[in-house]
């Protein structure tokens, strides 16, 4: 028997993966009393949480009950047909046909696909689903997997033919047919070939309710790890647990990632009599952030879009408002799972507030010419004031141009840094980034390992940053900065502490810009740096 593995990669199979049961994961009787009410619903999540492996567990659990009989179908394939309505009909009708002769036995729409595409694409979908419902014995339930996937008039033509058939239910079309994708039928922008944008919410208004699929619990997540525990003996460190949670709070991708790279991919773990420690853990996290998994690429792929834009912009700024991002975009953009709206406005997880950042200055670290070698002492420790004066000349120098090349220039001066910064600590430390809505700063805080050969395992110099653009005047600025500095220093047990304060007032001359000073603040000495 094959041992049980972590899935980051497709739905979940009980033989196979260690795995949350999916029906725990839905309301499972409020989906029963919509099914049973003929309502035609939404269920949707972002991208690897679960919803196929649930869906399927849902089909499964239904035509076990005999009640109904349910059928589920991936439409994506249709996709590459985009505004091709004859191909993408004949697309989908195909795989409908094919799912029921796979998962129910059933060749009946497999003989009737070719007939009811000769009558027309326009009336393909409803007339096959009609045929068929009036020759089962049971109430059919339709689940419809990756439906916002399609494109213009293909989506259009779908969703109209299911509103075009739903007045038949139940004699002559499904009972219920539920929509899966990342998005609510509500954020569907849908362009026609005649270049009108329509919505999803007028295209199928026939939608009463919309459910999202969540993340795990936190008693979820460590449930699914103690599985690998009990299965093979191997232990985690207790001090993991709370920094998977904040890491990923609960978003299932992630969670499964980070346990594959560690229980796969560590070579030294394949011994399971080897316990995995924190360290194992938080190396574990920074080959996931800098794999470019496709998980992570999708995510940030997102961050080029102009609704998405102006949310993860202001929170990357750090000096607006919950009013300063329109309602439905919030919406859209935590659909995504990129931002989560309660208890307020934040990225979802520690794991995308450092990916985001990563992916924006990606282009810019890697063309900054700084080795990290200049910038260490005879004792391998980083020379932060040699650092930071290097960057006040680099952001003299460039800053105007490179800040032009941000796609988010509201977070470009806190952006150059970072990509400065990471040029240099890549390939030997880390560095973790706070950030957020109406913080009006960001800190980072880096980690340098002093033994290349102990790593992380032996003395490491902590250094803290905090960032801050100067609004009012220089004392005011300070008497803010000065004991969030202190603060975070005191909370990450940092060595140094440096504020870093960005004037953008464009009539200064940067002779005015550019100075270092110190003050002691809460027993602290902290480096304070004019840009």
């Amino acid at each position: 028997m094959t041992p049980l593995f972590f899935n980051h990669a497709g739905p979940s199979v009980p033989e196979q993966h260690y795995m949350i049961d999916p029906l725990v994961r839905i309301n499972l009787p409020d989906i029963r009393r919509l099914i049973a009410q003929q309502r035609y619903f939404v269920l949707h999540a972002p991208r690897q949480t679960g919803k196929t492996t649930c869906l399927l567990a849902l089909m499964a659990r239904l035509n076990e009950q005999s009640d109904y009989r349910a059928l589920y179908a991936n439409l994506e394939p249709a996709q590459a047909w985009r505004n091709n309505i004859p191909e993408a009909m004949r697309t989908i009708c195909y795989i409908l046909a094919r799912c029921a002769q796979r998962d129910l036995n059933d060749n009946f729409m497999l003989g009737q696909a070719e007939t009811v595409l000769q009558q027309g694409a326009g009336q393909a979908l409803t007339s096959l689903l009609s045929l068929w419902v009036q020759q089962s014995e049971q109430p059919v339930v339709l689940f419809l997997d990756e439906v916002d996937a399609l494109v213009g008039d293909t989506l259009i033509s779908v969703l109209r033919q299911i509103r075009g058939g739903y007045t038949q239910r139940p004699a002559a079309f499904p009972i219920s047919i539920i929509l899966c994708g990342v998005r609510d039928v509500r954020d569907y922008r849908i362009q026609s070939g005649g270049k009108d944008i329509i919505t999803g919410g007028s295209a199928f208004n026939i939608k009463t309710e919309s459910l999202r699929l969540g993340n795990f619990a936190r008693q979820e997540v460590e449930a699914l790890w103690r599985q690998h525990t009990q299965e093979t003996g191997q232990s985690f460190a207790e001090k993991i647990f709370p920094e998977l949670w904040a890491d990923t709070r609960g978003q299932p991708w992630l969670v499964n990632a980070l346990a594959w790279e560690l229980t796969e991919k560590m070579l030294h773990l394949a011994d399971r009599r080897v316990p995995v420690t924190l360290e194992d853990y938080r190396t574990a996290r920074e080959k996931l952030i800098q794999s470019g998994a496709t998980h992570l690429d999708q995510l940030t792929d997102k961050l080029k879009e102009p609704r998405v834009h102006q949310a993860i912009a202001t929170l990357l700024a750090g000096t607006g408002k919950p009013s300063d991002i329109p309602t439905d975009d919030a919406r859209y953009v935590a659909d995504l799972g990129l931002i989560t709206l309660e208890p307020d406005i934040h990225i979802a997880n520690q794991i995308y507030q450092e990916t985001i950042p990563r992916e924006l200055i990606w282009t810019s670290q890697i063309t900054i010419n700084h080795d990290q070698h200049w910038y260490l002492t005879p004792e391998r420790r980083l020379d932060m004031p040699r650092l930071l004066q290097a960057f006040q000349q680099f952001f003299r120098e460039h800053s105007d141009a490179w800040i032009q090349q941000f796609d988010y220039k509201e977070a470009g001066p806190q952006l150059l840094l970072q990509a400065f910064l990471q040029r240099i600590v890549n390939g030997g430390g880390r560095i973790s980034r706070e950030y957020g809505l109406g913080r009006k700063r960001t800190d980072l805080y880096i980690e340098w390992p002093l033994d290349e050969q102990a790593g992380f395992h032996g003395e490491t110099q902590r250094i803290v940053l905090e960032l801050k653009i100067r609004y009012g005047s220089l004392e005011a600025t300070l008497a803010d900065g000065l004991p969030q500095t202190a603060d975070y220093a005191g909370r990450c047990g940092a060595d140094e502490a440096h504020l870093l304060i960005f004037d953008r007032r464009s009539h200064l001359s940067w002779a005015d810009r550019i100075w270092c000073d110190t003050a002691d603040q809460d027993n602290r000495t902290i480096t304070i740096w004019g840009l």
